[in-house]
């Protein structure tokens, strides 16, 4: 026999853990037919039913109705089998009420774990879908502890897995280091949810900025594009949809104060907030601060290719160290940026006027 207090700490359950008692029944009866079989043996259909308004717990088998009955756990008498129902017949299979005198101790005994198990699967899942919605956020961690290059940080809720290529080169991780990550993917797992996390995406910058700066937030200033070398340098291309509002002094703030938020979360790394705009050229120019080009001109608009002219003063400048600053603004246009050197370049196009005449022609001839 089940009792109330029995039904009664199920309901506690489903309120509580929020998990409904018509689904958790199911999982229970199920669990005392293995119960039952274990126990008890028996090869034929075992039914469980748990009926809440006795309460009561009822055990049915199937039974094949014999003269004399050598295996009580598959057979039943055609006496016995007639006081159930008198048409029974030698031969036919009929079910039974079959449900032992201490059955409630192993029932309520099954059910605890049947109901401790579907809480780990419940929190589980819980956890699954509040950080499978979130991917693509940014959340705070503490730095927990390495496993080889793995580093895992507590988000409140998990432990998510920082693996080597989401990590920056020359960040440190210490433990108890707080430190905030980008939700890349989550995955199930045996034990809990699996939330990989990156310092290196290109979103977590554009992520820091919006919570740094209320005015993207509020839609008046629009991230157009973010061009990234993690933990070295990065770009970040802006444009405002109220003409009195400046996108480039939003985002960088009362002296330097919001950029450098930005700036120290993510160790140092240096990054340029310039103006995005529609003339590709004004563009480039701004992409490609803190250089500044004499000259931009357009050679290929259909393979998206633009040549560049900068003073030999700003040449390295533009080029950046190992092509960094180039390779950046590149990115963050959409375009292939080719830059020459004004003076070499004024000097080749000298060198080849006086070499013309010389290379002669069928005119000449």
């Amino acid at each position: 026999m089940v009792t109330a207090e029995f039904i009664h700490a199920l309901r506690q359950i489903e309120k509580e853990k929020e998990i409904p008692l018509d689904k958790l029944l199911p999982t229970i009866e199920d669990a005392l037919v293995s119960a039952y079989k274990k126990d008890y043996g028996g090869t034929g259909a075992v039914r469980v039913v748990i009926d809440q308004t006795r309460p009561s717990v009822m055990v049915f088998a199937e039974r094949l109705v014999v003269e004399h009955v050598e295996e009580p756990a598959n057979e039943i008498s055609l006496e016995q089998a007639r006081k159930q129902n008198p048409q029974a017949q030698v031969g036919d299979v009929i079910e039974v009420e079959v449900t032992p005198d201490n059955f409630g101790r192993i029932a309520a005994q099954t059910a605890k774990q049947v109901v401790l198990q579907r809480i780990r699967e419940a929190e589980r899942d819980a956890v699954f879908d509040e950080y499978q919605n979130r991917i693509g956020e940014v959340m705070t961690g503490i730095v927990q502890w390495r496993e080889g290059r793995n580093v895992f940080v507590n988000l409140g809720k998990v432990e998510a897995l920082l693996p080597p290529k989401e990590q920056v080169s020359g960040e440190p991780y210490r433990f108890g280091d707080r430190i905030r990550v980008l939700i890349l993917d989550v995955r199930k797992a045996a034990k809990a949810p699996m939330v990989i996390v990156s310092r290196t995406h290109p979103n977590l910058l554009r992520r820091l900025f919006e919570m740094e700066v209320p005015e993207i937030s509020d839609g008046i200033v629009e991230i157009k594009s973010v061009a990234r070398e993690a933990g070295a340098r990065s770009k970040i291309a802006v444009a405002s949809n109220d003409e009195k509002v400046d996108p480039v002094g939003a985002c960088v703030g009362p002296r330097g104060s919001r950029v450098q938020s930005v700036v120290q979360e993510l160790y140092n790394e240096k990054i340029d907030v310039v103006r995005w705009s529609d003339d590709i050229r004004e563009y480039v120019r701004a992409a490609l601060s803190p250089a500044k080009p004499s000259s931009v001109q357009i050679t290929d608009p259909e393979r998206k290719s633009i040549l560049v002219i900068v003073p030999s003063s700003q040449l390295s400048l533009a080029i950046g160290r190992e092509g960094q600053n180039v390779r950046l603004a590149a990115r963050l246009v959409g375009w292939k940026i080719d830059i020459r050197d004004e003076a070499r370049l004024a000097a080749e196009q000298a060198g080849a006027q006086q070499v013309a005449p010389e290379t002669g022609g069928p005119e000449d001839e």
